[in-house]
């Protein structure tokens, strides 16, 4: 059994050799059109068995063991353990933020279209995966043998369904679409989606234990907990931006007051602790709370400060994970591939098809409204979250893990250079995304060389 000195010094260098393959590989993914949180996610992959282990398995196993043998006993190794958790608190604080830098002055313009796109991004998905995965049920091999057709069709129709708006939210900030319709209801959109695909994921893990009760609880308790944080959360932490602090305080935290900071971060772990117990995740908790803050200098100066350790030090912690669990050599087989491929182009088509042309109807240009089905493909950390909750509740096998762990990879490597290409396409017209949707540039004119 390790000692408690060296699982911390192994999961320094463990962490250590995340950043570094990270950092080698952005140069790349700059190039390609990507954003890094994709770069991250991949640098996850890599270093899991599938790639590193494949090359190097001492190396590998070594670097990042996931099972300790003590006598005749196996147990999860307790660094894999500290990943996990480190990975999750990652989470939590990073979905606090996106919550905090939600636009909810451009959503409320915007209601009626996000609703409609909403529905559709739920919508087609649910039939089209339901299918599936109903037919993966009776061909065998995907689910495990507690999982009936009609699970099965649920399930893969929330891994088709998820946008994961922590990925989406980055996408977003880095491509300059914070302010805009477009990146509000596209955030909008993917946390309506996510919320169904939980609850539809609850259904599923609570019906396979024998039970509906886990469901009603994940839509009972979300609903109570929304309404708590809306009707009265909010007007409390509201009194955030009123407090005047020590002068003494703010200069230890390098302007944020000890005591907002500390009410905050109580937020923060007690509403993610209460959703996931609930069973709709902690990072909705995480999200609604960053929702419901009070908007002013206090917010925007803790993003400054939490946003550069939350997503480059916790963060990959969570993506390692992951790769972890992803073993390309369970699916090298003719029948799996080809199961592998109906899965990607049922994935991509339901949300980019669905998503894009619910906005075209709903009045947006085809710019707009093929970027909201680009970005509709970014399922990144939510879809990696359900399949680690599917694959510990033993719904799921190995082979379809490492299936829409594929996926997930493939679609989200796609989404930003395909919006940014609708993007390009809006600039050559002389137009822009803005927060009212598509609006035409104004051209500030060339200073004059000739002598006054």
């Amino acid at each position: 059994m390790p000692s408690l000195l060296g699982i911390a010094y192994h999961f320094f260098l463990q962490i250590a050799v995340i950043l570094v393959t990270y950092r080698l590989l952005w140069p790349l993914f700059r190039r390609l059109g990507q954003v890094q949180v994709v770069a991250i996610m991949v640098a996850g992959f890599l270093l899991g068995p599938s790639v590193l282990g494949w090359i190097w398995p001492a190396a590998q196993q070594w670097l990042f063991p996931t099972k300790l043998t003590l006598g005749a006993e196996t147990f999860t190794h307790p660094n894999l353990t500290v990943i996990y958790v480190v990975g999750q608190l990652g989470l939590v604080l990073y979905m606090f933020l996106v919550g905090a830098s939600f636009k909810l002055d451009i959503l409320a313009s915007h209601t009626r279209q996000a609703g409609a796109t909403s529905i559709a991004g739920i919508g087609v998905p649910l039939i089209l995966g339901g299918v599936v995965g109903w037919w993966m049920v009776s061909v065998g091999g995907y689910f495990t043998d507690k999982v009936a057709h009609w699970q099965g069709g649920l399930f893969l129709a929330a891994a088709v369904a998820i946008t994961a708006f922590p990925m989406l939210a980055w996408i977003v900030c880095d491509s300059g679409l914070l302010n805009t319709r477009l990146g509000t209801m596209s955030l909008s959109c993917a946390a309506v989606d996510d919320a169904c695909s939980w609850v539809l994921l609850a259904t599923v893990v609570s019906t396979a234990k024998g039970s509906m009760l886990g469901a009603l609880v994940a839509i009972g308790g979300g609903l109570v907990f929304l309404m708590f944080m809306m009707y009265i959360g909010r007007p409390l932490l509201a009194r955030l931006e009123t407090w005047t602090p020590r002068r003494a305080d703010t200069e230890r935290t390098g302007g944020i007051p000890i005591a907002h900071l500390s009410v905050i971060l109580l937020v923060v772990l007690t509403a993610s602790w209460f959703t996931d117990i609930v069973g709709i995740y902690s990072v909705f908790g995480a999200f609604v709370a960053g929702l419901m803050m009070p908007r002013g200098s206090l917010l925007e100066l803790i993003r400054e400060r939490f946003e550069p350790l939350t997503a480059y030090l916790l963060l990959p912690a969570f993506f390692i994970y992951s790769g972890l669990n992803t073993q390309l050599n369970l699916i090298l087989d003719g029948p799996t591939l080809l199961m592998a491929a109906i899965v990607l182009v049922v994935s991509f088509v339901a949300k980019f098809g669905a998503v894009g042309l619910a906005a075209r109807w709903q009045g947006m240009s085809w710019y707009e409204a093929g970027s909201m089905g680009a970005l509709a493909n970014a399922r990144g950390l939510m879809e990696l979250i359900l399949l680690n909750i599917g694959f510990e509740a033993g719904l799921i096998s190995g082979k379809l893990y490492t299936i829409l762990a594929l996926m997930t990879i493939i679609t989200t490597f796609a989404a930003t250079p395909l919006q940014r290409l609708f993007g390009r396409r809006l600039e050559k017209s002389g137009s822009r995304f803005g927060p009212d949707g598509v609006e035409r540039r104004t051209e500030v004119p060339a200073p004059s060389t000739s002598a006054s």
